[in-house]
């Protein structure tokens, strides 16, 4: 079995799709204590280093050849054109941009086969492309890799183009170790299997077809097991009889009041006053049959963006956004109220990591093949 190392892993998302498709996650770096807690309820077999990544490395660490692979991206919030619209000149300095070279600095210690990073689509614009360019030539230099030479490509990706029902964007830059991989054309042949052995993998999928049959939420979040509806809710499914995360959100009588005056599609705009925000979409509500934006961390606040539920004057709770996140149903999200909902808007959809996966594996099982 081919094996993992998931850095700046979140609570697990990209963890939970390259297990799905057959690899072992052995090790994970988390530097955030309530989220390093969820990644563990949910990955009991992988190591968690709990801990700033720039402190762990190193080969105290980490050592050559402890995993096939690396996976992980460090936090957007340096690379987000929303980030550059709010922060103005601090964005254009945001140590965070720089996470890269520690993620760099494993890649080097381990020398897996391959490397999977990924990150906001505004990393291809921030300072007219050159900290895009300068991670391109980082991972491309073998001087960086003691003389292991990394052939790198990159692709940006959309989450609904895989059956994911969000217009989620994301830069994917892969790495493959001596071989001049075409990652590319395995990506589109990957799909193209799936869509021969079960095409249902990546039909459009709407918000309804994700949430719709979840019950009324509950106080403490535990609802039962709902039978499912459509082939989505299927492939999330679990066999325990309930599942958590399924709370309401608090909202101030007067938030829910403007909530009542938004229809299916329709924001603030349709209010009649004047809301301050920088969000173009707050209190958006959400279509039935359409797709959500990009699940943020915030999706529990209306003034947050177009983040209310379809038929109810609330926003979505952390179930359906995990939901729309492409989060199978047995996933567990342990924290605070914020810090769950950090977990989620910050993670990589698993049914996305999945066909990263899969592409892995097709590339191995080629080259297996020819050897």
């Amino acid at each position: 079995m081919k094996t993992v190392i998931d850095l700046f892993a979140g609570c697990g998302g990209f963890s939970v799709g390259f297990q799905q498709a057959g690899f072992q996650v052995v090790k994970a770096v988390e530097f955030d204590e309530q989220i390093a807690n969820s990644y563990i309820q949910n990955h009991a077999d992988t190591q968690m280093l709990a801990e700033d990544i720039g402190k762990v490395d190193n080969k105290n660490y980490f050592s050559e050849h402890e995993a096939n692979i690396i996976i992980g991206g460090p936090p957007c919030q340096g690379f987000s054109m929303s980030g550059e619209r709010i922060r103005a000149n601090i964005f254009k300095d945001d140590p965070r941009n720089y996470l890269f070279k520690h993620y760099l600095n494993v890649v080097r210690i381990v020398k897996p086969d391959f490397f999977v990073f990924e990150n906001v689509k505004g990393i291809l614009t921030m300072k007219n492309g050159g900290i895009f360019n300068e991670i391109l030539k980082a991972f491309s230099d073998k001087t960086n890799f003691d003389g292991v030479q990394y052939f790198v490509s990159h692709k940006l990706v959309k989450a609904v183009d895989f059956g994911i029902p969000q217009k989620r964007e994301r830069v994917i830059i892969f790495g493959s170790r001596d071989k001049n991989i075409d990652f590319n054309d395995y990506f589109a042949k990957t799909i193209q299997k799936i869509q021969h052995k079960n095409s249902d993998l990546l039909k459009p999928v709407t918000v309804w077809d994700a949430i719709s049959n979840l019950p009324q939420p509950t106080e403490d979040g535990e609802i039962n097991n709902p039978t499912v509806k459509t082939a989505f809710q299927k492939y999330l499914s679990s066999k325990n009889k309930s599942i958590t995360n399924h709370y309401k959100p608090n909202h101030a009588e007067k938030t829910t009041a403007r909530m009542k005056q938004i229809n299916n599609g329709e924001n603030w705009t349709s209010l009649k006053e004047d809301i301050k925000s920088v969000h173009s979409g707050s209190y958006g509500r959400l279509e039935k049959d359409g797709v959500a934006p990009t699940i943020v961390t915030r999706f529990d606040t209306p003034s947050g963006g177009k983040f209310i539920h379809p038929t109810e004057n609330r926003t979505l709770t952390p179930r359906e956004a995990a939901r729309i996140q492409s989060f199978p149903d047995h996933f567990v999200f342990t924290g605070t109220k914020s810090s769950i909902c950090k977990q989620i808007g910050n993670a990589v959809p698993p049914k996305l990591a999945y066909f990263l996966a899969e592409t892995i594996k097709e590339i191995y099982n080629d080259n297996t093949a020819k050897t």
